[in-house]
């Protein structure tokens, strides 16, 4: 049997290979909507992809299912209770699939959504025991499926179906079965996952605090309590994946613009995301565009800022970096892409047209305004962050309400400086706080990482 992991960094999403080279047959495992790792494992392989499970409508990136189906001629199969549109087989619970050494029986574990499956894999050629199960968003290394992203409606219903498939259902496999979730660190599927990209069910009976609940009251309990952040994106995505994506053929294709393009583009509502490092954007940029650099959770905040219907046109250093971040706002469902400013920033400040600055100062900095008298400081990280460490003249107006719409007091003339956890979130903050119509908006270089590497003070919360 083959069989491997491809994981998508930032996402934190994994998708799966199953197949026989011997039978010249392979299955993908939720897909990514970039394709070219299954295709091209499937020529090196041998192998014929004819087969494409999704575990769930996913939430949280754009699945690659159209893709395969057009560039292979597989079918998609999901389980019977999800209400898609697009052309696909119903699963239901006990279906068996033979790839010739590879065994597939599909498990309905309804809780992350109603129509959620794990795929119990058995290699035939080692034994006739199933050796592992791919457990999608119902058990993760280390944490478990959120359950609140089909709605509010049936969220009482999703927490007691979560507590069934992890306490009742999973209680009939062995702790020697290895468990292969679709996501790890990085994803909002989930509030704590591990590092780690496998398990196996003995351990996580012992080690992850979601199955240590002795009541489904204590469980629910605890469920309730807090979810993680939902980004705008989310909505669109699970749309998306209900009717089956477009293939990217159809997507706008990749466009240079000059920089009269741009701004004719950008005066009639277009959105513009400057995908340059803290300080680059800070030096220059141009008016009214949001700062999300290349960073390893981009996508979740692309996904929180922008709106997933908006057109987009990029501020890029070069041509990889359009190609790579095209790829990142493909998987979560973001196809109005335009293109990008050619010739970079250089090309918008020769042609004399006006850019802003935001300001970014240094710890050093920081510390002798606070000594000289009182700062307007604003903590933009998470509550979890804030109530670790923080700088103690600091206010805490974390990014996630912001987004929100919740905007500091007083003045939109006063100075305010911005800090994170390295610089990242407060230039997003900056952006966002500037549009509003904040003038005297700094950002802290670094962020609370470089104040503590540079020996000032800090308190717990």
């Amino acid at each position: 049997m083959y069989f491997t992991q491809i994981a998508v960094p930032g996402l934190g999403c994994f998708s799966y290979v199953i197949g026989c080279p011997r039978a010249k047959a392979m299955a993908v495992v939720d897909p990514k909507r970039d394709v070219q790792d299954y295709l091209t494992i499937a020529r090196e392989e041998g192998m014929q992809i004819t087969h494409v499970f999704n575990t769930h409508v996913h939430a949280d990136h754009v699945s690659g299912d159209q893709e395969l189906r057009l560039a292979t001629g597989a079918d998609i199969y999901i389980h019977e209770s999800a209400p898609v549109e697009y052309r696909h087989k119903d699963l239901k619970e006990g279906d068996v699939f033979e790839l010739g050494a590879a065994k597939i029986e599909i498990l309905h574990t309804p809780g992350h959504t109603p129509n959620s499956i794990s795929l119990l894999v058995t290699d035939k050629g080692r034994s006739e025991d199933p050796e592992m199960l791919l457990t999608g968003d119902l058990l993760f290394v280390g944490d478990i499926g959120r359950p609140d992203l089909p709605g509010a409606e049936i969220l009482d219903e999703q927490v007691e179906n979560l507590y069934k498939s992890l306490y009742i259902k999973l209680a009939d496999y062995p702790d020697h079965l290895e468990i292969y979730p679709a996501h790890g660190e990085g994803s909002l599927c989930g509030r704590g996952m591990s590092a780690k990209k496998s398990s196996t069910l003995g351990y996580e009976r012992r080690a992850n605090p979601m199955l240590q609940f002795p009541s489904l009251e204590a469980f629910k309990t605890e469920m309730m309590r807090v979810f993680p952040v939902r980004p705008k994106s989310f909505s669109h995505i699970i749309e998306t994946n209900l009717r089956g994506a477009a293939t990217l053929d159809a997507c706008p294709m990749d466009k240079r613009l000059t920089a009269g393009q741009f701004e004719e583009m950008r005066a009639a509502g277009a959105t513009v995301i400057d995908t340059r490092d803290a300080a680059a954007f800070g030096g220059f940029h141009i008016p009214g565009s949001i700062n999300i650099g290349f960073e390893k959770q981009l996508a979740n905040w692309v996904g929180m800022v922008v709106s997933p219907t908006a057109e987009i046109i990029l501020v890029v250093d070069d041509q990889p970096d359009y190609d790579r971040m095209v790829t990142e706002l493909h998987r979560i469902g973001y196809d109005l892409i335009f293109g990008y400013l050619s010739g970079g920033i250089m090309a918008w400040l020769m042609s004399g047209r006006p850019v802003d600055q935001l300001e970014q100062i240094s710890p050093h900095q920081l510390a002798e305004q606070l000594n000289d008298g009182p700062v307007h400081l604003i903590d933009v990280r998470t509550p979890a962050e804030w109530a670790d460490t923080r700088i103690a003249q600091a206010k805490h107006l974390p990014l996630a309400d912001i987004l929100a719409g919740q905007l500091p007091e007083g003045p939109k003339d006063a100075v305010l400086v911005l800090h994170c956890g390295s610089g990242y979130r407060s230039n997003i903050a900056a952006s966002i706080l500037r549009q509003a119509g904040y003038t005297h908006v700094k950002s802290m270089a670094g962020g609370i990482f470089a104040w503590s590497n540079a020996g000032f003070p800090t308190i717990t919360a």
